[in-house]
C-alpha cells in the first residue's frame, strides 16, 4: 500500500506542472547516450509519448555525430575535425544526410510511434525550414601566429527559420522529430550543429522550454552541478574558462534562446532514464536550468 500512495504522491506533484504547461512547446535537442543505449532510448520516446498525450507539444532536434563517423569509416572515409567542427566535402555530405535523415531521424519517428505516438520526420530542407549560410571558423596559424580562416566545406549555421510546416503539424497533434541539416542560399545541403538548430526552431516557435539532452548531469562548479543560473552567470562562467569544451556550444545555444523569447532552457543528462519527465515534473529536477 505505502508504495501506491507514493505513486500517487509522484502524481500529484506532477499536477501542477502538467496544467501550467498543456498548450505549450517544447524543443528538445535529443543526443548522447539516450540516443544509442537501447533501454534510455526506449524510456526517451515513452517520456514524448506522455507529453504529446498531456497537450504538451514536443519538437525533437537530433545529433548523429558518432554514427555519421561510423559510417563514413565503413565506407572507407576517414572523419575529419577542426575545433571539433567536422570538415564535411561533398562525400561527407552525402553520408551525414545519408545517416541523419534516412537512418536516425526514421529509427526516432519509429520508436515514438510503436510506443503509441504520432511523429513525423523531417529534414531542415523541407518546406525550406531551415535556411542557412555556411560556416567559416578561425584557426590560429602556428608560423605567423595570426588568425587565419578555415573552410570547413559544407558546414553551415543557421540563418533563418521558417516554423509554418511545424505548426501546422502540431495542429493535427503530430510530433515533428527534425535533422539538422538546412538548404544553402544556392540551393547546397549545409550540415549544422544540432545545438544551435534545437536553439534557433525554439525561438522561431517562441518554445516554453528548450531541452538539450546530454551526457552530462548539467553545468557544473568543480564537481557540483548548478541547478539554475541566469543568463549573466552562464556568460561569467565562459569567460572563466569554467564552461569549457563541448558545454560551451550547449550554454551558448540556451542564451541565444532566452534572447530569442524562450522562457526557459534546460540541460539534463539522458544517461537518466526518463529524464525528461524527472526534469519537468519534479520540484527538484535533475540538471541545470539556464533562466533569462
Amino acid at each position: 500500500m505505502q508504495k501506491m500512495i507514493e505513486k500517487a504522491g509522484t502524481l500529484i506533484e506532477a499536477l501542477p506542472f502538467i496544467k501550467k504547461f498543456s498548450g505549450k512547446t517544447f524543443v528538445i535537442k535529443y543526443g548522447g547516450a539516450a540516443q544509442v543505449d537501447g533501454q534510455l532510448k526506449e524510456a526517451f520516446a515513452q517520456d514524448i509519448v506522455l507529453l504529446n498525450y498531456i497537450g504538451i507539444h514536443p519538437v525533437i532536434v537530433h545529433g548523429g555525430g558518432p554514427k555519421i563517423s561510423e559510417m563514413m569509416k565503413k565506407l572507407g572515409k576517414e572523419p575529419a575535425f577542426i575545433h571539433g567542427q567536422r570538415v564535411t566535402d561533398a562525400e561527407t555530405m552525402d553520408i551525414v544526410e545519408m545517416v541523419l535523415g534516412g537512418l536516425i531521424n526514421k529509427e526516432i519517428v519509429a520508436l515514438i510511434n510503436t510506443h503509441g505516438g504520432k511523429a513525423i520526420g523531417l529534414s531542415g530542407k523541407d518546406g525550406f525550414m531551415i535556411k542557412a549560410e555556411k560556416k567559416l571558423t578561425k584557426k590560429r596559424s602556428p608560423e605567423t601566429g595570426e588568425d587565419e580562416i578555415i573552410d570547413l566545406g559544407l558546414v553551415g549555421q543557421v540563418k533563418s527559420i521558417d516554423p509554418e510546416i511545424v505548426i501546422k503539424l502540431q495542429k493535427e497533434d503530430f510530433v515533428t522529430v527534425i535533422s539538422p541539416i538546412g538548404i544553402g542560399p544556392n540551393g547546397e545541403t549545409l550540415n549544422i550543429n544540432a545545438d544551435y538548430v534545437a536553439s534557433a526552431v525554439a525561438s522561431a516557435l517562441k518554445a516554453e522550454k528548450l531541452i538539450l539532452v546530454t551526457d552530462v548531469p548539467g553545468v557544473k562548479d568543480k564537481e557540483t552541478v548548478i541547478p539554475s543560473l541566469n543568463a549573466r552567470k552562464a556568460l561569467g562562467m565562459i569567460d572563466k574558462g569554467t564552461v569549457s569544451g563541448g558545454m560551451i556550444p550547449k550554454v551558448q545555444a540556451c542564451l541565444q534562446a532566452l534572447e530569442g523569447g524562450v522562457g526557459k532552457t534546460h540541460i539534463v543528462d539522458g544517461r537518466q532514464p526518463h529524464c525528461l519527465l524527472l526534469e519537468i515534473f519534479t520540484n527538484e529536477g535533475i540538471g541545470t536550468e539556464i533562466v533569462g
